[in-house]
């Protein structure tokens, strides 16, 4: 019964989105109050509604109730709690639900708290998001119903992936849709801002916060993909230029310059033309994402591997949006008035290179991603694009980015000053410089471009931090003064500030353990030694196990270096029985110097086992800036003058008679 009031909701949202798409977009036209204030009370009943579906397909993963289709297909009885309820976003018709349910959150989100928009905006903006929820609603009622039944109900489920039973991936898909959908909200306002034709700084103002909200949640997503690949996968990298990691890549660097185009078009009224369209392509790009993992033409660990006709069905949905969108932005983009005029040397003039920057290493990676399919698709020419192209496009693109990053904040608007900028990052320089030395010392024998790089990452930092020291006038002003103006400082300045260090470390990490791991592949027998980056590896055998649904062998490593015990390191692999699958578990050592990797192998016929070592610097840098980049994030958010926005228009005076 439960599941059925589920499905049920699910026709009542859908019929919910219909209303909201088509009455408050009337109502704006017409300028009708009424048929405008509709649009708040759809909004959050249809966000009620898409709950109670979430919670009754959640109730059948929780109480095993295998009657339901999609609860035998992805559960068992014998499954930790924590991966039934994650089961439920596990799979292609769960997680379309949490999609749109997170869709409507965001809708409801602008229905609550945008109190200070426009009616007719806001009226416009909830339709056009609420057409993205009726397109995707009635693509899950007619094609992918998460409550289907099946008679006789099985006694046991086929259970979940192995691999996705892990607590980073449990919580890796809710962060990534809520930074996929959350850009849905810069497109709603795009397209909204084009139905009225008027486009200003205050429509900056409202749209930052939705927009640095989903890039938040997309970072962090983002991270907790990479580490759980970076530990349960056994490969002992970071990032595999996946195809479905890139369809979440691009969609990050496209709203990390739309972030910082909406800046300008706040400040100084210029780029809107070019901020509306850089909104429509960022959504864009996240449905593309959609596409991609449900349609059925990619094979990933991360791809849900459906029927193609879904992915017919979604393709027709991107060119709805897609195509409508940028067909209003293109009979409306001639009638916009452009912004204010600057200098190429003005903190406009950096931010624009840092889109034309960011906007070309998207392409650099669309293309890289969408070739082999496109190639497929016309030849049957099967190509594999990889590392070597993306290490060769993207990196040198982001090189005169990271050079860019800490001269931006030091230069005022409209004309600046690249000298003036030069003398306050002479500490920063400094800092770079003594880091190249360094690593050049360390590591003499190369790479040799790697001491450049770990010099382009502490030069973010260094310069970030010297961006912050002249605002607070820190060595130019009494410390009274210097305490003062910190305390005064905005929110957003921090969480700016934040985030670009953020950055560097992560270039540090990518740079550390790019250039400088080190990898091992051998067999031992037990009582056997092996050498690694100045450790010293003992293996003593391996250990059977029994876990909650699977059976385990652990191998045990004890770690010493200099002759002085370290840890002990027990890399596994497990056999789960439903589905019968084995998965691998690295055993990992942290240090300041980076992580000590080990991973089991196969036994032999002699009694040996495979034994896969790596060594990889820095790596913890890189997930610690993307923690750093969030927080930065959050505390921007927080900021007051971001959450209030801008203020509501007062309306125009009428002389009295």
């Amino acid at each position: 019964m439960i599941a059925e009031i589920g499905h049920f909701c699910l026709v009542l949202a859908l019929l919910v989105a219909a209303v909201q798409t088509i009455l408050p977009a009337l109502g704006a036209h017409w300028r009708e109050p009424r048929l405008m204030a509709m649009a708040e009370p759809a909004a959050l009943t249809q966000l009620a509604l898409l709950a109670l579906a979430f919670l009754a397909l959640m109730h059948a993963y929780v109480t095993s109730d295998f009657s339901v289709a999609n609860t035998w297909e992805n559960s068992h009885t014998l499954k930790p709690m924590l991966y039934k309820i994650s089961g439920v976003w596990g799979n292609h018709e769960g997680s379309m639900l949490l999609w749109v349910l997170i869709l409507a959150l965001f809708g409801a989100a602008v229905a609550q708290f945008g109190r200070n928009l426009p009616a007719s905006l806001k009226a416009n903006v909830l339709a056009v998001q609420a057409s993205i929820a009726f397109g995707f609603l009635l693509f899950i009622v007619a094609t992918s119903n998460p409550f289907a039944r099946l008679d006789p109900a099985p006694l046991e489920g086929r259970g979940l992936n192995p691999i996705l039973q892990d607590p980073a991936l449990a919580f890796h898909p809710p962060f990534l849709y809520a930074g996929y959908v959350g850009f849905s909200m810069a497109f709603s306002f795009a397209v909204a801002a084009l139905i009225e034709g008027r486009i200003d700084s205050a429509w900056a103002r409202w749209v930052r916060p939705w927009t640095l909200a989903a890039w938040m949640c997309l970072t962090i997503g983002i991270a907790m993909g990479s580490w759980w690949a970076y530990y349960e996968l056994g490969w002992g990298g970071w990032w595999f230029w996946d195809p479905v990691e890139n369809a979440s890549f691009m969609p990050w660097l496209a709203g990390t310059a739309l972030l910082h185009s909406a800046v300008v078009m706040e400040k100084r009224e210029a780029l809107k033309i070019w901020t509306i369209l850089l909104a429509i392509l960022t959504f864009s790009l996240s449905l593309m994402g959609t596409f991609l993992v449900r349609s059925g033409i990619l094979s990933s660990v991360h791809a849900f591997a459906v029927d193609p006709k879904r992915g017919v069905f979604i393709l027709g949905l991107l060119f709805i949006y897609i195509g409508g969108a940028l067909s209003l932005y293109s009979l409306r983009a001639g009638q916009l008035r452009q912004g204010g005029i600057f200098s190429p040397i003005s903190r406009e003039g950096s931010l624009v290179l840092n889109n034309i920057l960011l906007a070309t290493a998207t392409g650099t990676v669309l293309v890289g991603t969408l070739y082999p399919l496109a190639l497929e698709a016309l030849t049957g020419a099967k190509i594999s694009v990889g590392a070597p192209y993306f290490n060769m496009t993207f990196g040198p693109l982001m090189v005169p980015l990271l050079l860019a990053v800490p001269f931006g904040p030091l230069l005022a608007w409209k004309r600046g000053d690249l000298a003036a900028a030069m003398e306050r990052l002479l500490a920063a320089i400094a800092a770079a410089t003594v880091a190249a030395a360094l690593a050049l010392a360390f590591f003499i024998r190369g790479p040799w471009l790697a001491p450049l790089g770990i010099a382009l990452g502490v030069w973010v930092i260094a310069g970030t931090l010297c961006e912050l020291a002249f605002r607070v006038k820190f060595l130019r002003a009494p410390w009274s003064e210097v305490y003062r103006r910190l305390a005064n400082l905005p929110r957003a300045s921090y969480g700016g500030t934040l985030a670009h260090a953020g950055l560097g470390l992560m270039v540090l990490g990518i740079v550390g353990t790019t250039a400088w791991q080190s990898e091992k592949i051998l067999t031992l027998r037990p009582g056997e030694h092996v050498d690694i980056a100045g450790y010293s590896l003992e293996f003593k055998g391996t250990l059977p196990s029994q876990g909650p649904n699977y059976s385990e062998i652990s191998g045990v490593l004890a770690v010493s270096r200099q002759g002085r015990p370290v840890t002990e390191l027990t890399p596994s692999k497990r056999l789960y029985e439903t589905p019968r699958q084995s998965t691998t578990e690295a055993g990992i050592h942290v240090s300041w110097r980076g992580d000590l990797y080990t991973v089991l192998g196969d036994g032999q016929a002699d009694g040996s086992y495979a034994i896969r070592l790596y060594f990889n610097p820095l790596v913890r840098f890189i997930w610690l800036g993307a923690i750093l980049m969030f927080l930065g994030g959050g505390l921007s958010l927080s900021d007051r003058r971001l959450r209030v926005g801008a203020p509501r228009r007062a309306p125009t005076a009428v002389p009295a008679e």
